[in-house]
């Protein structure tokens, strides 16, 4: 570094030299010269100014700037992969349904199978087997109405969790705050709300 400013020093100052020769030429012969002068306008230290600014933009090229963009980067991965993620979520919470509607409609069909078999029974028994029949079509298909509701329950608990630990993690990245627990819950609470299918 010190031998780049050498070398600078080295092929500037016979550059201002001359900027500074030109700049008195221009001063003595009047016109543009008188102009610039008027307004305060110094070659010297605009060149300088404008190496000075070359000097500090390509060390921040260098420098500074790659890490920056690589920050960036992976902040836009990590927010892509959060997408994907919920968008997994979403398909297994559509997949969940899709199981329950089945076991639903086997219930029904093993609800129909079992009055259609009481039906075909011998008429002293018939009343009785019908009631039976019904009682246990009404078990299994509450029971499964009621696996269902728990099915759809569980992932929805696990669809809010997880889409407020990504609302979290991505408000705390992008905004570059550490949440405490409040703002963890708060936020946890706005995007549960917003979920409510």
């Amino acid at each position: 570094m010190i031998a780049l400013l050498a070398e600078f020093n080295l092929a500037v100052v016979p550059l201002l030299a001359a900027v500074e020769v030109h700049g008195a030429a221009a001063e003595s012969s009047g016109g543009i010269g008188d102009a610039v002068a008027q307004f305060g306008f110094q070659w010297q230290s605009f060149l300088s100014q404008v190496i000075t600014f070359l000097v500090v933009y390509f060390v921040l090229n260098k420098y500074a700037f790659p890490p920056i963009m690589g920050m960036l980067e992976e902040r836009r991965r990590r927010i892509a992969d959060g997408e994907e993620n919920l968008k997994k979520i979403q398909q297994q919470l559509a997949q969940a349904d899709e199981r329950v509607g089945g076991m639903i409609d086997e219930a029904n069909r093993e609800a129909e199978r079992l009055i259609a078999d009481a039906r075909d029974s011998a008429s002293a028994q018939r009343e009785q087997r019908i009631q039976s029949a019904v009682n246990e079509a009404t078990n299994i298909i509450a029971k499964a109405h009621e696996a269902s509701k728990l099915e759809h329950e569980r992932l929805m608990g696990e669809l809010k969790r997880e889409f407020g630990r990504l609302v979290v993690d991505t408000t705390g990245k992008v905004t570059g705050k550490v949440l405490d627990e409040k703002d963890r819950k708060r936020i946890n609470e706005e995007a549960a709300g917003q979920i409510a299918l």
